[in-house]
């Protein structure tokens, strides 16, 4: 995506000025200084970033699990820093998909029953099969947590994710728990989602070599969007040099 068609793309979610300030007993930490950024339709995006520099705060606040301190944040055309808890709830039910580092699966579900219980609830849903295959799991739809490894159970937790058809992906350190080929996998299952279904995403990880597979990088330091890279010459995971 070249930025000449970022700028053309539809604006999906978007925070302006933003600020998250945490109270730690006495003190006040400042996890986000008057951040302002946008993510647009169908694109696929890096939050890069030492460890403290905003990343997780702000992928929480893009994706309503916070609140801001100060500042806006629109999805489209709603403003989510004037929306009820209900509304909240409603948007991150609708409309997003979250990964996190660790799986966060029902140990006594299979993965199939895990899956389900997003699209049980959801509008317009992937039936859970069509979401495992989707991530290469079919054979093993039946299976428990325990029956499988690290990386198939991430790939489960994306398919939970992706099942409700949402319009944005955040994950955040989604290979954090992997060793290197297992993350690497995982990688390419969420970019074969940004692809063919064209859900806007946005991955948070502070290994540079993965800002290669995105369309644009967001370089965070010290709470605040230090550099923001257009990669016209974005590369599949298959050709990144890891």
């Amino acid at each position: 995506m070249t930025t000449e068609n970022a700028v053309q793309q539809a604006t999906v979610l978007a925070v302006q000025g933003v600020t998250k300030v945490y109270q730690m007993g006495e003190v006040e930490v400042h996890a986000l200084r008057g951040v302002s950024t946008e993510l647009y339709e169908g694109e696929f995006v890096v939050l890069l970033g030492p460890s403290g520099s905003g990343k997780s705060t702000l992928l929480n606040v893009l994706g309503g699990l916070d609140v801001p301190t100060a500042g806006d944040v629109h999805f489209r055309d709603q403003n989510l820093t004037r929306a009820t808890d209900r509304e909240l709830t409603l948007f991150r039910r609708d409309h997003v998909g979250f990964v996190f580092q660790f799986y966060n699966l029902i140990p006594s579900l299979t993965a199939r029953e895990n899956v389900a219980l997003v699209t049980e609830i959801s509008r317009d849903p992937l039936r859970p099969e069509e979401a495992l295959e989707m991530v290469g799991l079919w054979e093993r739809v039946d299976h428990f947590p325990s029956q499988l490894s690290g990386g198939e159970q991430q790939r489960v937790a994306i398919a939970r994710a992706i099942a409700k058809r949402p319009q944005v992906l955040l994950c955040d350190e989604p290979t954090g728990a992997l060793d290197a080929t297992t993350g690497i996998v995982v990688l390419d299952v969420i970019e074969r989602v940004n692809r063919e279904l064209g859900t806007t995403t946005a991955v948070i990880t502070h290994n540079a070599v993965i800002a290669d597979m995105a369309d644009r990088v967001i370089s965070l330091s010290d709470g605040q969007v230090s550099l923001v890279h257009q990669n016209d010459n974005r590369k599949p995971v298959s050709e990144i040099a890891w």
